[in-house]
């Protein structure tokens, strides 16, 4: 026996469930939306971290605040303009490049506190904020170290502390933070 031929069975598949799941993922991604816009902040705080032990941070960075000027250098960089307690001016801030190509800006600074408590608070403010240690050296004046962190405007900065003297209790030194040439 042989079954008569018959034409194919017509099914129809409907769209609707898909539709519905579409519709969920664009109402969630929007509740969402909603939450980020209202749940976040429109002003960032910048805090110094408490590192415990060494030299205190100054109330005011006034001694290198000369070196802050608008936008730059950006909001992730300066946080490293800070000076240990008991600094005090050693002459005029110098902007190496007055302007013409990538920013150079130093300070010659003095404290009663030794070389190695100076060079201390700034391993441990700057290390605490993200910076890296890539160069300690001793030069004939005194020792020196460079910090470098990637900046939010696409270059690296340099913070660099280098001791010039020692004369009875003071220290002499100077505080230079400079954009490096080499973007990210």
């Amino acid at each position: 026996m042989t079954d008569p031929e018959r034409p194919p069975l017509t099914t129809t598949t409907s769209l609707w469930p898909a539709a519905i799941v579409a519709g969920l993922g664009v109402a969630v991604l929007a509740i969402f939306l909603l939450i980020d816009a209202l749940g976040t902040p429109s002003v960032a705080t910048t805090t110094l971290p408490v590192v415990v032990g060494g030299l205190a941070p100054a109330s005011s960075n006034a001694a290198i605040a000369p070196c802050q000027q608008p936008g730059t250098p950006p909001a992730n960089i300066a946080g490293a303009l800070v000076v240990p307690r008991g600094t005090a001016v050693g002459g005029p801030v110098v902007h190496a490049n007055g302007g013409a190509g990538d920013y150079d800006c130093y300070r010659p600074l003095t404290t009663t506190a030794s070389p190695a408590a100076l060079l201390g608070f700034y391993r441990g403010q700057l290390t605490a904020q993200g910076w890296a240690l890539f160069s300690s050296a001793q030069t004939p004046r005194g020792p020196e170290i460079l910090f470098q962190k990637a900046g939010s405007d696409t270059f690296y900065w340099v913070v660099g502390i280098a001791v010039t003297g020692r004369h009875g209790s003071l220290t002499r030194w100077r505080y230079r933070i400079y954009q490096n040439s080499a973007s990210i």
